[in-house]
Parts: structure tokens; sequence; C-alpha cells
């Protein structure tokens, strides 16, 4: 596996929620070995001993994202951001008949509301600099209309326009806001979904027969994150090996 090293990332201060594991695991590897000062955000216990084995510059903050309040005070607590990786999401499987107005807001809460509250939080900080990356985690799923996930769609759907969004707004102080949008990538979690048999069909389906993983998001992540991309803002960016 190789990576291209992006010299301006070295000492740069990224935020990622949602790094304990996963995409988001593989995000918060994919920074420490640019040499940034990392920040992850996550409530799972595993998240601590990630930290500890990534050495001194990555740092694990336990947030809930579901309260407003813990997430203003962590980001408050790391100061000025360079990057911020809105990654934070749950794709737990719902039936509509079992939607509820608290199930609606739960689930807004889990996988949207945070990402509009993380880049409020962070503007200030990217405005007085002149500069700064907003990188929102899309999905395919909704593109694909798949069965038993309508509010986890609708979120990601909802967070194609919060990029174009933000990006308009922030594009004059110099802050780029960009989407990424994974196909179906090989984690623990999506194990739980799919059988090798739904795998090797995903695979089939794809214009490029290879399995996805989480370096292969994190890569693209990097370079919208990096100076490289510095052109780039307001729009999405695939990594889904020409499923869609």
């Amino acid at each position: 596996m190789s990576t291209a090293i992006y010299p301006d990332l070295s000492g740069r201060r990224v935020v990622i929620t949602g790094g304990g594991s996963g995409i988001g695991e593989g995000i918060v590897r994919a920074f420490a070995e640019q040499g940034a000062e990392v920040h992850f955000l996550d409530i799972i216990a595993e998240a601590e001993q990630l930290a500890g084995s990534l050495g001194e510059h990555v740092h694990f903050h336990r947030c809930d994202l579901t309260d407003p309040g813990a997430l203003e005070q962590v980001l408050s607590d790391i100061g000025t951001v360079d990057v911020l990786v809105n990654n934070a999401a749950n794709d737990d499987r719902h039936r509509l008949e079992d939607v509820t107005a608290e199930y609606w807001d739960d689930r807004m809460a889990v996988n949207l509301r945070h990402q509009a509250l993380a880049a409020r939080g962070v503007a200030d900080g990217m405005r007085a600099q002149g500069r700064g990356s907003i990188i929102n985690m899309g999905s395919i799923s909704w593109h694909l209309g798949q069965p038993g996930l309508v509010l986890y769609e609708t979120a990601k759907a909802a967070i194609e326009g919060l990029t174009r969004a933000l990006a308009a707004e922030l594009g004059g102080d110099g802050i780029r806001v960009n989407c990424v949008i994974p196909g179906n990538v090989k984690t623990p979690r999506q194990s739980r979904w799919y059988t090798p048999e739904d795998e090797a069909q995903i695979v089939d389906e794809q214009k490029l027969k290879v399995r996805l993983h989480p370096h292969h998001v994190a890569n693209m992540v990097l370079f919208l994150a990096s100076d490289a991309a510095g052109g780039c803002t307001a729009h999405n960016y695939w990594v889904d090996a020409g499923w869609l």
C-alpha cells in the first residue's frame, strides 16, 4: 500500500470525528503518518488504545457528538483547527414503521447535526488564519436507495447539501468544504451486514475489481486536506471503485 506524502500536512492540527474504528480509524492513522497533530473524537473504549499506539502527536477526546455542549467544549479545548473531517455516523438498520419522532431526532443528531455544529465550531479559527479544509463524509447508500436505511440515507443526502452551502458561505474566507462519498468499505462493522457472497457481488458490480478498505478513503481525505487540493471546494469525491 503506497500513500502520497503531503509536506504541508506535517504539524497541521486535524480534528476527526468518529475516529476510533472503521473508516475513521483509517483516517486517523493516515494523518498520523503525515506528521499531523491529530485530535479524534469518539465514545468507544478502544479509541484510547488507538491513540496510545500512534504516538504523542495523536490525541483522543471522549465526546458524545449528540451533546452539542460537549462538542463545543472539546473544540474549544483543542483550539484553532486546520482540517476538520466530519466522519462520525451510524448506519443501524430500521424500518419505516419503526420510525418515531424521537428516533428521527436521534438519528439526525448522530448522522447530520454534529457535522454542521463542528463546522461552526472551527470556522472562526479558520477565518482568522485565512485557510482551512472541512471534509464531510457522505455515503453511496442513498444514491443506491438501499433498503432499511431511511433515516441514515436522509441524513447522508443532506450532507451533500450542507457541503455546498458551507462552501458558499466560507469560501470567501479561504475555507474549502468538500464531501467524500465512500462505496462499500470493508470494516468490522460492515461485516455485520454483508456476507462474503454479498461482498463478492459488490466487487463484481464495481468497475474496479478491488475490495475497498479504509486506506482507500483516507487517501482521498488526505488529498482534500492538503494544499494540493487548493482549488477544490463544494464538490463530491467518490471512492467507490466505480460501483455506482
